[in-house]
């Protein structure tokens, strides 16, 4: 298994808040035909339209975080004929319900569900309270050459891929990083249901995204993880075979990369608090491992972060207990 890896450095950010509110709409407008899709907005009501949008064009695929407030968009055939955009289209809902309106009739999305559909077919999308959402834009000649086909029969509801929406999200973010387009571009077709010419990468994909959503949970096991993505255990160990990892190996280095962000990041929970918290079942256990691992006891890591380090950091909350995994592969926030 290669990995195709970019980094993402060119985060574009676009937003209506500074704009005249009377131009709001056609520069929105402006932006998304010149950045993403050529689309028609209307407006659902009398205040003021308001959005944000994030874009990042990656050698072969394109991705965009959008924001905003409650309005329809169109693409009807005059418009695709006059921005043709050869390419299909995934949507990754988070907040807010959407419709889609297509010639075969009507889809209605929620958060946790992904929306697939040719771009260059006719359709209309409303977004009554609002939206927050991942598009990925994946041209036609590079979705043909990942799935042996042009385009999607129909437009298409499926459930969210944590694995995808972790991967798109995480190259969104303002500070950028490390993107593997080609397992970004393998998930998009796995979730359209076609067969990928490697699905081992899917499968690690996948349970990395499902370890990191139940992290924090002491009963998670490689039983629990291959369920909830839907393979089985012989298939999840060769998958983390393949990088020359095992998965309970990979468990312990998040949950002791995770510990060292508390201990450096704040948390005044005592070390058995935070072992509990990351997923340990023994405080004694956690302070072994912890030491053979980053050279330091957690009490020393603790005592020499500089005044500095003392920051909010991304953790468990200390006060509830830690989360037990479920079965889903979609649970968790995005």
């Amino acid at each position: 298994m290669t990995e195709d890896t970019a980094t993402a450095g060119r985060v574009r950010r676009f937003s209506t808040a500074e704009l005249p509110v009377a131009r709001r709409v056609e520069l929105w407008e402006d932006h998304n035909r010149d950045a993403l899709i050529g689309l028609r907005c209307r407006l659902l009501g009398d205040a003021p339209f308001d959005g944000t949008e994030l874009n990042l064009h990656l050698d072969r695929v394109q991705l965009a975080r959008v924001r905003g407030t409650s309005h329809v968009v169109e693409r009807p055939a005059e418009v695709v004929r006059r921005n043709p955009a050869d390419a299909i289209a995934v949507y990754l809902t988070l907040v807010g319900e959407a419709f889609f309106y297509h010639e075969g009739g009507v889809l209605t999305l929620k958060p946790g569900q992904a929306l697939i559909c040719d771009a260059d077919r006719p359709f209309m999308r409303g977004f009554s309270h609002g939206l927050e959402e991942l598009a990925i834009k994946v041209p036609r000649a590079v979705f043909r050459d990942l799935t042996g086909v042009e385009s999607v029969p129909a437009p298409m509801a499926r459930p969210t891929s944590r694995a995808l929406a972790r991967s798109a999200g995480r190259a969104l973010r303002p500070e950028g990083g490390p993107v593997d387009e080609r397992t970004l571009l393998h998930l998009v077709a796995d979730l359209t249901g076609r067969t990928v010419a490697d699905p081992v990468t899917v499968h690690l994909a996948n349970a990395r995204a499902f370890v990191e959503d139940h992290l924090t949970d002491p009963g998670l096991t490689a039983a629990r993880v291959a369920a909830g993505i839907g393979i089985s255990e012989r298939h999840l160990s060769r998958a983390f075979a393949s990088t020359g990892e095992s998965l309970p190996r990979f468990v312990l280095t998040r949950r002791l990369e995770l510990a060292h962000r508390l201990l450096t990041g704040g948390s005044r929970a005592g070390v058995a608090g935070i072992a509990a918290a990351c997923g340990f079942g023994s405080a004694s256990y956690f302070t072994q491992v912890f030491r053979a691992h980053f050279g330091m006891r957690p009490t020393d890591v603790r005592k020499s972060a500089a005044p500095s380090d003392f920051r909010r950091e991304p953790g468990p909350d200390l006060a509830r207990p830690p989360r037990r995994a479920a079965n889903g592969p979609h649970d968790g926030d995005h």
